[in-house]
């Protein structure tokens, strides 16, 4: 039996003249993430990609998995294909489908026709092999209405296809087809997501983390280095950079006020961010920022941290609460890695009384007892960079 993944693309097929460009970097992402499974053979055909296994060395359970995970695609279906044929359709169903039937106690068949040079309607083909399946199983009904199993029969131009319910897709766009940008990695709940949201909308992300040893611990640096590698089946490779960001933050607890330490560190952060993303022909940056959250994430502090910069700031999840950006941690797989007790620069030298409505003027002021273009030049230098691939 021809065991086959469809996989159903999304909102690309709104796309015009330039939809070919959005698949063939699907296509890309596809092949990517199928190489180490075995071998396929992957193509794009009627707003789906194919991925059929050429022999034994193929893992259908892992592609199926992997699959999930590829932004671009609405639903992920494993089928079986066959001939054109109701009996062979029928013959199909019964089959791969024998232990769905086992467990179901009503069915009914759902028939798509995207060969409309086939000769028989869906309807058609729906009344035949239900008809065929209803005597091979006489003791699961037929129930048009609330059936326990569909079974599912898409006439194609090359096959027909069987299966059961398809699995919901991980959506978005493909990952590299909307440009790249660059993400702030803290390590704590939020970022993780919004790095995730950002390449659901198909950003290739360069993923930055700003460390503060020995304030900050090895463990908390390799927490953040597993928090890219749980990310990376989503956001295909990335190289994390982890920036020392220590002497920057002694040097605006030695000579600013307390008050503003944690948006002049923000400034800093979007600088550099900023100086990493020219480098890497990126063109926005990424925060985890949620409006109200904390001190620095009110509207005044969040317009005089991205103040220095000139490329566009994303907040995917400015306006979401922690609930609900907790529920897509747990979905994706970062949360029980987030809450691990190790620190972030963040919490280093944290104000006691810190400024929720910084003033530019009262920033810039403060700032000028630092070389701000020297510590920034000094932390890109000496940035790490960490390979992180899927």
């Amino acid at each position: 039996m021809n065991d086959i993944l469809l996989l159903k693309q999304g909102e690309i097929v709104l796309k015009g003249l330039n939809r070919r460009i959005f698949e063939d970097k699907l296509v890309s992402n596809v092949r990517r993430r199928m190489a180490h499974l075995g071998n396929f053979r992957i193509y794009a055909a009627q707003s789906t990609v194919y991925v059929e296994p050429l022999d034994d060395t193929a893992d259908m359970d892992a592609a199926f998995e992997a699959a999930k995970q590829i932004f671009g695609f609405v639903a992920v279906v494993r089928a079986a294909a066959c001939e054109k044929d109701p009996e062979a359709i029928f013959e199909t169903a019964r089959t791969y489908l024998a232990e769905d039937f086992a467990r179901a106690g009503s069915f009914k068949v759902e028939s798509k026709r995207s060969d409309k040079s086939y000769p028989l309607t869906s309807i058609q083909v729906s009344q035949e092999v239900g008809g065929l399946l209803a005597d091979a199983f006489p003791d699961v009904p037929v129930d048009v209405h609330r059936p326990d199993l569909t079974v599912n029969v898409e006439i194609r131009e090359n096959a027909a296809y069987v299966h059961s319910v398809p699995t919901l897709g991980a959506g978005g766009m493909p990952v590299g087809s909307c440009g790249s940008a660059v993400s702030l990695l803290s390590g704590g709940i939020d970022s993780p997501v919004s790095t995730w949201m950002t390449a659901k909308r198909g950003v290739h992300i360069i993923p930055i983390h700003f460390f503060s040893f020995p304030y900050t611990s090895e463990l908390a640096k390799q927490k953040v280095i597993d928090l890219a590698k749980i990310l990376a089946p989503w956001c295909g490779r990335m190289t994390l950079e982890i920036v020392p960001f220590t002497h920057i933050q002694e040097e605006i607890r030695d000579k600013c006020p307390e008050e503003y330490f944690t948006v002049i560190m923000r400034r800093f952060m979007t600088r550099i961010a900023e100086r990493i993303a020219r480098m890497n022909n990126c063109g926005a940056i990424v925060t985890g920022e949620s409006l109200g959250q904390v001190a620095s994430q009110t509207m005044q502090a969040m317009a005089v941290t991205q103040e220095p910069v000139t490329i566009p700031v994303l907040r995917p999840l400015v306006c979401m609460d922690k609930r609900e950006i907790i529920e897509i941690a747990r979905r994706i797989g970062t949360f029980e890695t987030s809450i691990l007790p190790y620190e972030d620069c963040c919490t280093v030298f944290t104000p006691r009384h810190p400024r929720t409505k910084p003033r530019l003027e009262e920033v810039l002021e403060a700032e000028s007892a630092l070389d701000v273009t020297g510590l920034v030049e000094e932390a890109v230098r000496n940035a790490e960079m960490v390979p992180i691939s899927k």
